[in-house]
């Protein structure tokens, strides 16, 4: 699926119930909640990036409300991390990786564990790679948050991917 497609499935699911829309074309990924009860919720995702706007859509789907009425759900962002928290970064991405793979596999587009602007090849990325791996199986045995399944389920109604519900395609992270 496309960025555009991921959009149009989310909407359907969402922005009704939840006054919420996906946005595509920001430089940066962003959330803005709304600011008038007229106004809807915005998620940007960077550019016309399928895979951005599905890590964004994993932090919404993970968010409560008290997060959801936040800038950016009240994280911050640090750039320049050293290993420490470098470190800290990862404990937080794991559950967000690890719905964006759900819905990756879902919506049938390419998956990839992100350190973000942290030089992999200065950190052994290893751990947090297994993290995501035992967090997805995990989700799958335990069950998807309510919003994280509805889109789930709508993605696979579009392509038909059923494996993406199965623990067992998840074993090993793709390349």
């Amino acid at each position: 699926m496309r960025a555009d497609d991921i959009a149009n499935v989310f909407h359907a699911c969402f922005q009704k119930d939840f006054s919420v829309k996906l946005e595509g074309g920001a430089a940066e990924p962003y959330y803005q909640p709304a600011t008038c009860s007229d106004d809807s919720h915005t998620i940007y995702f960077r550019e016309d990036f399928a895979s951005s706007a599905l890590h964004e859509i994993a932090h919404w789907c993970i968010a409560g409300a008290a997060r959801r009425q936040q800038p950016d759900f009240g994280y911050w962002y640090e750039g320049d991390r050293g290993p420490y928290q470098q470190r800290e970064f990862e404990r937080l991405e794991v559950r967000p990786q690890a719905l964006e793979w759900i819905f990756s596999e879902a919506s049938a587009t390419s998956f990839r564990v992100s350190c973000d602007n942290f030089d992999e090849a200065a950190l052994d990325i290893e751990p947090f790679r297994q993290a995501v791996v035992d967090a997805v199986r995990a989700r799958l045995v335990e069950g998807l948050p309510p919003r994280a399944g509805k889109f789930v389920a709508a993605l696979v109604a579009k392509t038909g991917n059923m494996s993406a519900l199965a623990p067992e395609t998840y074993s090993e992270l793709p390349p």
